[in-house]
């Protein structure tokens, strides 16, 4: 059976083994992007959907202004440490990819 990758994604994706060619580098941002997004679904827990952004009671352009603020809230804590999920995933998979 061939090996042939769509255009884009050339050496990433073995579509005969449908394994990823995954570098440390690349499991920690997978883990750090994960962790953002569960971060950023704590973070929109956190206020009512309909009182707006710390209560302000906005309208929809501040609703999506605030998801906004939320989403890179959360990925700048994550890129700086974050709840150290990301190392814990990222040093999962590294360990079970050896």
């Amino acid at each position: 059976m061939s090996s042939v990758n769509p255009p884009g994604i050339a050496g990433a994706v073995s579509l005969s083994t449908g394994t990823l060619a995954a570098t440390p580098a690349k499991i920690h941002d997978a883990a750090q992007q994960f962790e953002a997004l569960l971060l950023g679904q704590i973070l929109h827990s956190v206020h009512d959907g309909d009182s707006g952004w710390l209560g302000s009671g906005g309208d929809s352009s501040s609703g999506c202004a605030g998801d906004y603020a939320e989403q890179q809230l959360a990925a700048s804590i994550a890129q700086h440490g974050g709840l150290g999920l990301a190392k814990l995933i990222s040093d999962g998979l590294e360990r079970s990819g050896r």
